[in-house]
C-alpha cells in the first residue's frame, strides 16, 4: 500500500491512496483524514485503506484524481518524533574524519542517533530555504520507517511488528555547523535544520523480497545537479538493522504512534576501505562530505564544492523493474531572506 499526504492548506494536510505506479490516488477523507490519524489507529484503519488500495490499482475505484509528486507534503508534515540513526559505520568513520576525529569501537555495537526537528518537514519537491552557503549545505541520502505505538525496552526482534510504513529521507546537514555544536558537547541543533521525505511511504508488504523485515535491499539513487552522485544498494554495510534501531530509540521510553526513525546516510564500502566514487567506477555516495574526505586522502584536499543557491538534488529509489518506488525527493537550495525587524 502506498499513501501520500496532499497539500491542503493545513497543518497536516489531506490522506490519500496512491497506485501502486504513481499516476493515481483516492482520497480517503471518509477513513481517515490525515496519516497520524490512520497511525494512532493502524490496527482499525489500515486494512480500510489496503481494500482502497487493491480497489485503485484494479480500476475500481470511480473517483480518482491524478496523482502529482510536487502536490505533495512529505507523508508526515509534522511528527511527534524523528530519530535519526546512523546504521551505516563506513559513512561515520569518513565524516569523523573530515573533523579530525576517530571512531570509538562501541560505534559498531551501540548505534550513534540524535533527535531531528520534527515540527517543520519540508516536502518532497519544495525548496530548501538557508540563509547562508558559508554553512556548508549538504544532503544525506537516507531510508526511514515510521512506527505504531512502540513500548519502552522493546526488544529488537518485538520491534521488527511495530514497523508499518518506509520511506526515503533528505536529512539536511549544514556541515560548516557542526564541529562548533558538537564541541559544546550537546548535540546536533542548527546545523540540522528542516528534513524532506518521500511524496509516498508504503508498508513493507509493498517492497517484496527487497525487504526482508530489517533491511531494505535496493540501490538509492542520489543525482546532484542532473548528475549521478550515488547509487549504493540500502542493503550492504548497515551494521544495525531498523529493528534495533528502533529497539535503541526506545530503550528508556516509549515512542508514540507515527514515530519516524531514520538509518543515517546510506554508505557502501565497495570491497575498498571507503568506497569509490562514480566517476572512478565506484557506487558512489549519499552526501558530498564522504566524497570531500576522499578527495581529501587522495589528493591532499577537497574539490567537491557544498550546495550553493539553486543547485538541486534528486533522490529516488527503483524496484527491480526500473519503477520508482516512494516517488522522487527533488529539491532546489534558494536563498532565505531573514525576517525584516
Amino acid at each position: 500500500m502506498k499513501l501520500a499526504t496532499l497539500k491542503s492548506g493545513t497543518r497536516d494536510g489531506k490522506l490519500v491512496v496512491v497506485s501502486r505506479d504513481l499516476t493515481k490516488a483516492v482520497s480517503v477523507e471518509d477513513i481517515s483524514k490525515t496519516l497520524q490519524q490512520a497511525l494512532d489507529n493502524w490496527e482499525e484503519i489500515s486494512p480500510r485503506l489496503a481494500q482502497v488500495y487493491d480497489d485503485l490499482n484494479a480500476g475500481k475505484c470511480d473517483d480518482t484524481i491524478s496523482f502529482s509528486e510536487s502536490d505533495a507534503e512529505s507523508p508526515l508534515p509534522r511528527a511527534y518524533q524523528w530519530a535519526d540513526g546512523s546504521a551505516y559505520v563506513n559513512h561515520v568513520e569518513l565524516v569523523r574524519k573530515a573533523r579530525g576525529a576517530e571512531i570509538p569501537d562501541s560505534f559498531w555495537t551501540d548505534p550513534l542517533m540524535y533527535q531531528g526537528g520534527s515540527d517543520s518537514f519540508i516536502g518532497p519537491h519544495d525548496d530548501i530555504p538557508l540563509a547562508s552557503e558559508e554553512w556548508g549545505i549538504d544532503f544525506e541520502a537516507e531510508i526511514a520507517v515510521i512506527t505504531d505505538d512502540v513500548p519502552m525496552g522493546v526488544s529488537a526482534q518485538q520491534a521488527a511488528q511495530h514497523i508499518k510504513l518506509l520511506m526515503l529521507v533528505n536529512d539536511v546537514s549544514l556541515r560548516g555547523l557542526i564541529p562548533g555544536e558538537l564541541a559544546k558537547g550537546f548535540g546536533f541543533f542548527q546545523s540540522k535544520p528542516s528534513s524532506a521525505f518521500s511524496p509516498v511511504a508504503v508498508t513493507p508488504d509493498e517492497l517484496g523480497n527487497a525487504w526482508d523485515g530489517e533491511k531494505l535491499s535496493l540501490p538509492l539513487l542520489s543525482t546532484l545537479n542532473n548528475e549521478a552522485f550515488g547509487k549504493p544498494d540500502a542493503g550492504t554495510d548497515m551494521t544495525f538493522s531498523f529493528p534495533e534501531l528502533v529497539s535503541h530509540a526506545a530503550k528508556t521510553r516509549p515512542l508514540g504512534a507515527g514515530a519516524i526513525v531514520g538509518s543515517g546516510t546510506i554508505s557502501n564500502k565497495q570491497n575498498t576501505e571507503h568506497g569509490s566514487a562514480i566517476k572512478d567506477g565506484g557506487v558512489g555516495y549519499s552526501c558530498i562530505a564522504e566524497i570531500r574526505m576522499i578527495e581529501t586522502i587522495n589528493n591532499g584536499k577537497p574539490s567537491t564544492p557544498f550546495m550553493k543557491f539553486g543547485d538541486q538534488i534528486r533522490i529516488e529509489m527503483k524496484d527491480s523493474d526500473g519503477q520508482s518506488v516512494f516517488g522522487a525527493i527533488d529539491q532546489t537550495v534558494v536563498k532565505y531572506d531573514s525576517l525584516s525587524d
